[in-house]
């Protein structure tokens, strides 16, 4: 691949983002996501390139592999992730913070680059539920996972939250002073509880798509409608089928 076709996939990249109100810095996930997915974008193989070397110079926090999504290119292992979010679940001698994020990807289907991002202002602790911000609608978590996540709310132990002047407003801290964990470093803590984010995400993602409408899967978990809609679609939930059921059944009794 020539250094002409990076450069011109950048630039393309580079204006779209701008077309769409946006920077290399304020891109999130259901941006990118959308990009993958908008017919109109060009050079989305190409400008992979720039993206992770974006992220690595820290210009920018997504990291998804820049190619049109076509569907997962790894076996989904449902029974693997439902023992591993199992031993999340209630194995207290692991830590509360890789439990609580190990969760959100298995459960949820959080990619790392949206959990590093996650502030103690996204959990809504009220005395009987919490709730937490991962896209525009809260999600309301069940115990125990609603308990991890008050206990990292309180006790974060970040590097950069030992002598601050004022708390960190990370839900997952990192040794940098203001900043939260790295991708990276939650990636390999991920991948030392024997969880591979990209598959195991799609695997989460799979088993959603079957259950929940690809407009609420979107509002809820931050990704964006196209890809919610393409995830459905996939695992073959009809959702107007069922709509068209229910309704039917509703007129006949």
């Amino acid at each position: 691949m020539s250094a002409r076709q990076r450069t011109h996939a950048a630039v393309a990249f580079l204006n779209w983002l701008t077309a769409h109100n946006l920077t290399l810095a304020t891109c999130r996930q259901a941006d990118l996501d959308q990009w993958l997915t908008d017919d109109l974008a060009t050079y989305r193989q190409t400008a992979g390139h720039f993206i992770r070397w974006a992220r690595t110079n820290k210009l920018a926090t997504v990291h998804v592999p820049a190619v049109r999504w076509n569907g997962p290119t790894q076996p989904l292992d449902d029974e693997h992730r439902w023992n591993t979010a199992r031993r999340l679940l209630h194995d207290d001698t692991l830590k509360p913070e890789d439990r609580l994020a190990g969760l959100l990807l298995l459960l949820y289907a959080q990619a790392p680059s949206a959990i590093h991002r996650l502030t103690t202002e996204d959990v809504e602790a009220g005395a009987r539920e919490v709730r937490l911000h991962l896209g525009n609608a809260p999600v309301q978590l069940p115990e125990p996972v609603a308990q991890l996540a008050r206990t990292v709310a309180a006790n974060r132990k970040g590097h950069a939250t030992i002598g601050a002047l004022t708390p960190s407003p990370w839900l997952f801290p990192g040794g940098q002073p203001g900043r939260p964990i790295s991708t990276t470093q939650l990636t390999q803590r991920l991948n030392n509880l024997g969880i591979r984010p990209n598959q195991a995400r799609s695997t989460a993602l799979f088993q959603l798509a079957t259950e929940i409408p690809a407009a609420i899967l979107a509002r809820t978990l931050g990704i964006h409608t196209d890809v919610a809609v393409a995830w459905q679609r996939l695992s073959a939930g009809d959702w107007a089928t069922y709509a068209a059921e229910i309704s039917q059944r509703a007129r006949s009794t």
